[in-house]
């Protein structure tokens, strides 16, 4: 390794995904923790947003509502960044996790933190508008995802 950094060679090209070595199931199991540990950093964000919550009702905000809404762009940019991660972290857990012993019990798993991140960032936005558009970044990736296949099997079908 220390031969590696004095030759100035590509530290990254060493550690890169190479489809003749790398086992599919290794590099499944990797992408699981990946996958899961952005889907906790993001929902941990999600249910508690930066700046905390209002502790008290006032004219110009309610008590359990994001501190950090009052800066309202930059929160909604935090909310749907943070959503979009949080759902792409998701669709890959289920896709990857197909077919596994328990399947059942990871999906139904999986939708009750859906439903808990949506309820938790519902209870902390203050407007009930801009929360619709948080829940619309959640399903691109599935969207996208869902196109993306359906583009495939249409050409896949033509040829």
């Amino acid at each position: 390794m220390i031969n590696l950094l004095s030759t100035g060679k590509s530290w990254y090209k060493r550690f890169q995904y190479d489809e003749d070595v790398d086992k599919p199931g290794d590099v499944r199991n990797i992408l699981l923790i990946v996958a899961t540990l952005i889907a906790s950093v993001t929902f941990k964000a999600g249910v508690t947003p930066p700046d905390g919550v209002w502790p008290d009702d006032k004219d110009e905000h309610r008590a359990g509502q994001a501190i950090y809404a009052c800066k309202s762009t930059a929160y909604y940019v935090f909310l749907l960044a943070n959503t979009i991660a949080f759902s792409t972290s998701v669709l890959v857990i289920i896709s990857l996790t197909c077919r596994f012993p328990f399947q059942l019990e990871i999906i139904i798993a999986t939708i009750s933190m859906i439903v808990t991140y949506g309820s938790a960032i519902f209870a902390v936005t203050p407007n009930e508008l801009k929360f619709r558009y948080s829940m619309f970044a959640a399903g691109v990736p599935f969207i996208i995802r869902g196109l993306i296949q359906l583009f495939n099997v249409i050409f896949r079908s033509n040829k």
